[in-house]
């Protein structure tokens, strides 16, 4: 079906009376402004318990209150659109996450920052689905995916530049600023949206504050999705399910996302409607970006980590890391976009994964005393592979989808988005853990005077320390250690290699899927 003739539950051909570049552009920097503060704050918490007199496991609230709150909001972002009217909502939103950015800046103890940062949370959960839902209807499909790269520039450069800024403000100003950088950013895209936004029609006649309150699936959403966030956000200290506090809060995220599915299903008016996942491609394109997120956000947590961890770089040179990546992926992302209009989509997301899983196998040629160029690249194979993938999968889910779901489907692909992602970190870090250890019990069996290579290194090791005037018993003992810390570094280095190694994998595990995509060529043409 061509893109110039709608389909029957469409409503006509609705232009709004702004450029519809400069909607996208201002409904992208409330993205930005979000998404931002999702990563820029982790690098700040050293900072923020020294100021705060609190413990480091503490300060980690001021971040956990904050994708709790988020994540229960991202499902219900379009019942509150509807009840409020979509663009009032995202007034909303940005008005009120930009005046709890500045009470969090202005906040003089830790739990004053930890209920700010909840409810910016609660304001910043309606922003993303809001921004995607406000470019589908601005746009018509023939212009999605040039659209989408705009987008793009801010959901995916955005995680990727906070480690960065972050480290740059906390190392040279204040943990304050993290914060308030976002007031004079918050003040101007709330006019501009007042400005240049619009409801479309079909939004406008949309009868607002008469819907029914879904009670029951708003509350089995928020214990879903507010304990999983929980869960992942404090697994790792609490040391996952050996923990009664994790297995609690597992069992009660499982009883509230299955029961809100059940719910949902079958609820005479849901709060938020699961039958756009009938739409193939859409259901496609949410399974797609769960894993792609995963992947983005799993392994852009890996390079830093190592980097600070294991090679003693600042936070600020740990996010120079990963800014040619960003460099990277900002150049890809247009070209993919000119791409588009000539190749299949389904194509270009096969390509992408199938690059992803290789850039995760060119990462495990990880070694101890690792130089910053080497590091560099195995970031940016990564991003050349995140280019060929956001815009194409947003384009594939929502080509076929009617206008009248976009509300609900933005607000479930962004959820599926964000829950992936803090999958991703989770259990990158606690594999990297585990692998760890378990190279560690490997490795450690060698370290024996029974072992001829253990004995012999440490029989050079000892010599050469011996030659910078230590006595034998003091040389012999540096020696051992110098052994221990070598384990240890060979160890942790050998689980970053096996969780690329799984990585890649689960990339290649996807390419057969993106084949189930309906095989059209991209919105560009009129895919329909």
């Amino acid at each position: 079906m061509s893109s110039a003739t709608p389909p029957a539950d469409q409503p006509g051909q609705w232009k709004p009376s702004s450029n519809p570049w400069l909607i996208a552009v201002v409904v992208t920097m409330a993205a930005f402004m979000e998404v931002l503060d999702t990563t820029i704050v982790n690098v700040a918490l050293p900072h923020i318990a020294g100021t705060m007199s609190a413990s480091y496991d503490q300060a980690t609230w001021a971040l956990t209150a904050y994708l709790v709150a988020n994540g229960i909001v991202l499902p219900i972002s379009a019942f509150l659109g509807r009840v409020l009217g979509r663009k009032r909502y995202f007034v909303i939103c940005i008005a009120a996450f930009t005046v709890c950015s500045l009470l969090c800046g202005l906040a003089t103890n830790l739990w004053q920052l930890v209920l700010f940062r909840m409810f910016q949370g609660f304001f910043g959960g309606g922003l993303q689905p809001n921004q995607q839902a406000i470019i589908l209807d601005t746009f018509e499909p023939s212009q999605r995916s040039r659209a989408f790269s705009v987008s793009a520039l801010a959901i995916v450069v955005a995680p990727v530049l906070g480690p960065t800024l972050g480290g740059w403000i906390t190392d040279n100003f204040t943990w304050r600023w993290v914060f308030l950088i976002n007031v004079p950013i918050g003040v101007l895209t709330t006019f501009a949206v007042m400005q240049f936004v619009e409801d479309p029609p079909w939004e406008r006649k949309a009868k607002k504050g008469t819907l029914s309150l879904d009670y029951i699936g708003i509350g089995l959403i928020t214990l879903g999705l507010g304990c999983l966030q929980v869960m992942l956000d404090r697994g790792e200290d609490a040391d996952w399910f050996s923990s009664g506090f994790v297995c609690t809060f597992a069992v009660l995220s499982a009883f509230g996302l299955v029961g809100a599915v059940f719910w949902l299903l079958y609820a005479k008016d849901p709060v938020v409607d699961l039958r756009c996942l009938k739409d193939r491609n859409f259901a496609l394109g949410s399974l797609a970006i769960f894993v792609f997120a995963m992947l983005l956000y799993g392994s852009a947590v890996l390079v830093p980590q190592l980097a600070q961890q294991q090679l003693g770089y600042t936070a600020t040179l740990a996010g120079l890391v990963l800014s040619p990546g960003a460099i990277l992926i900002t150049l890809t992302i247009p070209l993919i976009g000119r791409a588009m209009p000539y190749v299949q989509t389904r194509f270009i997301v096969a390509a992408g994964f199938l690059l992803m899983g290789c850039a995760m196998l060119y990462s495990r040629r990880l070694v101890p005393n690792m130089d910053y160029f080497s590091l560099v690249m195995v970031r940016s194979s990564q991003s050349l592979a995140i280019g060929f993938l956001f815009v194409p999968v947003t384009t594939l889910a929502y080509v076929s989808l009617p206008k009248r779901m976009n509300g609900d489907a933005t607000a479930l692909f962004t959820m599926f988005r964000n829950v992936a992602g803090s999958i991703g970190i989770s259990l990158s870090t606690a594999l990297v853990t585990n692998r760890s250890q378990v190279h560690m019990a490997y490795l450690g069996q060698h370290m024996s005077p029974l072992s001829a290579s253990y004995t012999e290194a440490l029989q050079r090791v000892t010599e050469s320390i011996q030659q910078g005037g230590s006595v034998l018993a003091q040389a012999g003992q540096a020696a051992s250690g110098y052994l221990y810390q070598s384990l240890i570094a060979q160890s942790v280095i050998l689980s970053y290699i096996d969780v690329f190694g799984l990585y890649a994998l689960v990339a290649f595990a996807f390419v057969p899927f993106t084949f189930l995509f309906t095989p059209a060529k991209s919105a560009g043409s009129g895919e329909h």
